[in-house]
């Protein structure tokens, strides 16, 4: 017997020096600058509190857009499918945990054969019964080198990281939803400006065309003025049209059908939007859902390698029993009708034509191909949110110079028609700087939706919507 442990210690031996190194999971370095890069715009101090500590419900402070916002959340399928795959990687996890974990069961049985008196020696018939009851352990394995315990961190991280994925899949959605919600304000808002455009340009058009009946004015003049009628009312017709398709696109991103009074008119609510600080350090990023979830994927890797790494060694079941037997009922439970089994078995690696060693190396390539996912979800965090950042403050400033040429193309405007209205100019004068200052207050609305679609984004890169 001695002999026996001393040859089975010495194979231990020999196969715990031909395994592989352990290895220890060490997170990645973050593969960008410490600092962002703003594009010559500092990025402000640290915001309390930080965009992912901020909800949602208090980011939108407008109440129809959260209202919105919760019936996208409580609707939207991609999101649905998330939260059902939350709970198959759980149930997973559970399943792998269980191994740990010998698996009991119960039973009883009972069996009766007769044997007719032609069988046997004295020529009398007999029925012979056979009861048993106990319990019974099948194949535990019992884990001394952690394969079962590696197999439930992988599952374990696995799950993390679908939690995770949910979660981002959230903040995309409310990221969405908010753009898209302001598209469809800015466009009310050019509806609104064509229509009123249209207004203005069809009681010149008026103006003019009487004029030129008792002639002051010319048929040149008329055809002009109709012109712009005519422009305007292809305006209002565009965007009657793109108002319905922003409402088909904000409906299925719900997925249900949005209440009409809950739907926007005009952008001025929206700047209600909280502005967000994205602090001085690129570690902020490092709490994104997604980042998060990348980081459990490479942990599961790791859990991985390890779970390749325990094949070199054996492999222990056991299996056992436990119970009483007894060809008659009322001593079926009496101490001399017991019984047991019990069958170790010890599975030990010899020979394998290398499988083992495939099945490690294809562990260690996907842990290096989770690292180099891990790091490109990083730099593309990174490069997201420096983006927002630099465009923040040229949006504010090309905003404001935007309204500052309105102001002066209005004027211009004004004068033109006053010029025309005194003989001093022709029709295309005024006809030139009503187009201008259409353009520019077009351009003004496009300019504030792009402020607060930005606002939208850097609230979302920097891990806001995650609560």
């Amino acid at each position: 017997m001695n002999r026996l442990l001393a040859a089975l210690l010495a194979a231990l031996l020999l196969l715990a020096a031909c395994a592989p190194k352990k290895q220890k999971y060490s997170q990645p370095t973050p593969p960008v600058p410490q600092a962002w890069t703003t594009g010559g715009v500092p990025a402000a101090a640290a915001a309390d509190p930080a965009p992912s500590d901020l909800p949602w419900k208090e980011f939108y402070a407008d109440d129809r857009l959260r209202q919105v916002i919760a019936l996208a959340i409580e609707n939207n399928r991609d999101l649905r499918l998330a939260a059902l795959n939350v709970q198959l990687y759980e149930a997973q996890y559970r399943l792998q945990r269980s191994a740990q974990f010998p698996t009991v069961g119960a039973g009883a049985s009972a069996d009766s054969y007769y044997i007719p008196a032609d069988t046997t020696k004295d020529g009398h018939s007999s029925i012979y019964f056979n009861l048993r009851a106990g319990l019974q352990v099948s194949s535990w394995e019992l884990d001394l080198f952690g394969r079962v315990r590696s197999l439930k961190e992988r599952a374990l991280q696995q799950y993390l990281a679908t939690q995770q994925g949910r979660t981002s899949t959230q903040m995309a959605l409310i990221s969405s939803v908010a753009a898209s919600y302001l598209t469809l304000a800015a466009d009310h808002e050019s509806l609104k400006l064509a229509q009123a455009t249209l207004n203005v340009r069809q009681s010149s058009f008026d103006l003019i065309r009487r004029s030129r009946d008792i002639g002051l004015k010319t048929d040149l003049d008329v055809s002009q003025a109709r012109s712009l009628v005519e422009a305007s009312n292809v305006e209002v017709v565009r965007y009657t049209g793109q108002i319905t398709l922003d409402e088909n696109a904000l409906n299925q991103l719900v997925g249900a059908q949005i209440p009409a009074q809950l739907l926007p008119d005009t952008l001025s609510p929206m700047d209600s939007l909280k502005d967000v600080s994205a602090g001085l350090s690129s570690d902020i990023l490092l709490r994104r859902p997604d980042i998060l979830a990348a980081e459990h994927q490479l942990r599961s890797n790791y859990a991985n390698i390890a779970a390749a790494r325990a094949a070199y060694f054996p492999r222990i079941l056991l299996t056992g029993s436990g119970g009483f037997t007894s060809t008659a009922l009322d001593e079926l439970f009496s101490f001399r009708a017991l019984t047991w089994q019990f069958a170790p078995q010890v599975s030990v690696p010899i020979f394998d034509a290398g499988a083992r060693d495939a099945n490690y190396k294809i562990a260690q390539v996907q842990r290096d191909a989770a690292i180099a996912q891990y790091d490109q979800a990083i730099q593309a965090a990174f490069r997201e949110t420096s983006d927002a950042l630099t465009l923040r403050a040229r949006l504010l400033e090309r905003e404001q110079a935007q309204a500052a040429l309105v102001a002066t193309l209005d004027e211009t405007r004004r004068l033109t028609e006053a010029r025309f209205k005194a003989g001093i100019d022709n029709y295309f004068s005024v006809l030139d700087a009503q187009r201008t200052l259409y353009n520019g207050q077009q351009s003004l609305i496009d300019t504030r939706l792009a402020r607060l679609a930005n606002r939208v984004t850097l609230y979302k890169v920097l891990g806001g919507g995650a609560n």
